[in-house]
């Protein structure tokens, strides 16, 4: 005998099985709470209705003001009307101290005396009671008018008939049957309309698929290359895909990890810890430049946050490279001006028939440029690293400072390794030469000297100079050294731990902003397992030095090595000219 394995219901008939098992229950359960309240309680409610009304009119500032008139009932007779229709009292008298009626539902009563107890009333309490009056038992509440000066001034009684009660008891309970059947009806209507539409929502699925549903989604999330974060309330992980722990540089098991914990640096930290958004924003880590998104997750109260992330460290080093030759064209545009001038100078100076001043004069502003150029070539022979110099040496000329190479400086072409590419050597002397270049300007002397050269260093553990990044591989080793020093006005100590840090600059701000271009310095030194020191310049201003491994390439061809903390030699007259590239 053969037997079938029923399929496991699906998710949607087990909640609509849930749900019509619950709402018979609730509504079963309310019908017979309700059945179960007695008389007394319906008298009760009446009795807190009455008492509401009551003290709501006697504390309307229109009462004692009609009370005041000459004729009362006049104008409380159809505020007292309209009060029984909008509060559903079977009657509302107001009287006077002595009891005698200003307002009832029948007005041939008005006049005479009210039918119940109001001594207490009078006294300033308000009281509620079951009285036989002129409309029969009732439920009544009286409560005491006073007027500005505290005194009682007039009576106010609202009841609702005994007969009434008994009705809306009865009411009640044929409504409650009525409601209790719609209820059950609405309710199976309902969930079968919610069932239908989470059946083709989950497509009939049961637990168990939507389960492997699941882990496809959760395989999808980490085949995605770009970083997304999601944290909790508390800010713990609560879910990072494969491309989130490369951008972070983070490994293991990381779920319910603190941000706070994670190593991330303490910018970073304080962006995903923020609970405003984040928008764009460009963050460092170690290895990468990445730009960040955050977003608060809240309905009612912060769930947490979601965190997305992209690497943008080619993008920023591209863009770093664009700004150089942007300033590099901005810098030959200037040149091309003023060769026109000194064109334009030779040319009269042959139409005036100074044909021998003219040439010394051409002649004198070719030498001077080729001298610089010489110099330059001479000391730095990586292709490079030499573009980059005479750029911005012609950028500082526009900028009235005075860029020189120092005599110390040789290296050779073919001499750095392969793991240091030229790329990160631009960002490296780039963006020290432009810091360098803005501290000097308006100094005197305006001047910034460049040192370039190979030797050998060695030490282990973490530099030592002021704002150091990065470490030392123990042992005497092969290096690149670059320095860079001015004239300005020095580094602030207060400000010698911050450097180094995105985003800070004793600058105004740009249009771009400002702080990164050290802040990537010290990525690229870190990267490579350098070391990078900012400290006092010989005469004033600052002098970083960075020093970058060659991981045993040939040194030997350089020149002598200059120590880390020697002065930078003398510049040769021809870089001291300061003549255009």
């Amino acid at each position: 005998m053969r037997l079938s394995v029923p399929r496991p219901r699906s998710l949607a008939g087990q909640l609509f099985a849930m749900q019509a098992v619950l709402i018979a229950v609730v509504v079963a359960g309310y019908a017979l709470f309700t059945y179960l309240g007695d008389r007394g309680q319906a008298e009760d409610a009446a009795g807190r209705q009455a008492r509401s009304v009551a003290l709501s009119i006697a504390d309307s500032p229109s009462v004692p003001a009609a009370i005041a008139t000459p004729d009362p009932s006049a104008r409380l007779q159809p505020y007292a009307v309209r009060v029984m229709g909008d509060t559903d009292v079977d009657f509302v008298t107001i009287m006077d101290p002595r009891g005698i009626r200003w307002t009832h539902p029948e007005p041939k009563q008005i006049g005479r005396p009210f039918q119940g107890h109001i001594e207490r009333a009078r006294r300033g309490e308000t009281f509620t009671e079951t009285y036989t009056g002129t409309l029969g038992p009732s439920v009544r509440a009286v409560t005491p008018v006073r007027d500005e000066d505290g005194r009682v001034v007039g009576l106010v009684s609202a009841g609702i008939k005994v007969e009434e009660i008994s009705k809306r008891a009865q009411d009640q309970l044929r409504a409650l049957l009525g409601v209790a059947a719609g209820a059950l009806v609405l309710g199976a209507v309902g969930t079968y309309v919610i069932n239908a539409r989470l059946r083709r929502h989950t497509h009939g699925m049961n637990a168990d698929e939507l389960s492997r549903m699941h882990d496809y989604h959760q395989a999808a999330l980490h085949a995605v290359r770009e970083g997304l974060l999601m944290l909790d309330w508390r800010y713990r992980v609560a879910l990072i895909n494969d491309g989130g722990r490369e951008l972070l540089g983070v490994s293991g098991d990381v779920i319910g990890t603190s941000v706070a914990d994670l190593g991330l640096p303490a910018q970073l930290t304080g962006a995903l810890l923020a609970s405003e958004p984040r928008v764009d924003e460009v963050h460092l880590t170690a290895e990468r430049v990445l730009v960040v998104n955050t977003s608060p997750v809240s309905g009612g109260e912060r769930r947490g946050t979601v965190v997305t992330l992209r690497d943008v460290t080619e993008l920023q080093s591209l863009m770093g490279e664009l700004d150089s030759e942007r300033g590099f064209t901005q810098a030959l545009r200037s040149q091309a001006h003023e060769a026109a001038n000194r064109l334009h100078t030779v040319v009269s100076l042959i139409e005036l028939g100074r044909a021998e001043e003219a040439v010394d004069f051409a002649t004198a502003e070719l030498e001077l440029a080729q001298a610089l150029t010489d110099q330059v070539v001479a000391a730095v022979g990586e292709p490079v690293l030499a573009a980059l110099l005479l750029g911005k040496t012609a950028q500082a000329n526009e900028r009235g400072v005075e860029l020189v190479v120092s005599q110390d400086s040789r290296l050779d072409d073919g001499l750095l390794p392969p793991s240091l590419p030229a790329r990160d050597l631009v960002t490296i002397l780039g963006n020290l030469i432009d810091n360098a270049v803005d501290a000097a300007q308006g100094a005197v002397p305006s001047r910034v000297t460049v040192a370039a050269y190979t030797g050998s260093g060695g030490g282990a553990g973490t530099g030592a100079g002021t704002g150091t990044a990065g470490t030392n591989a123990a042992g005497p080793r092969s290096e690149l050294v670059l320095r860079v020093s001015d004239t300005g006005a020095g580094v602030d100590p207060a400000h010698a731990g911050l450097l180094f840090q995105r985003g800070f600059s004793t600058k105004p701000a740009g249009p771009g902003g400002r702080g990164l271009g050290l802040a990537l310095v010290r990525q690229a030194v870190h990267r490579h397992g350098g070391t990078l020191t900012v400290t006092e310049a010989d005469g004033g201003g600052a002098r970083f030095e960075a020093r970058l491994p060659l991981d045993g390439a040939a040194a030997g061809t350089a020149t002598p090595a200059v120590p880390a903390g020697s002065p930078a030699a003398a510049p040769t007259p021809a870089a001291a000219a300061g003549g255009p590239a």
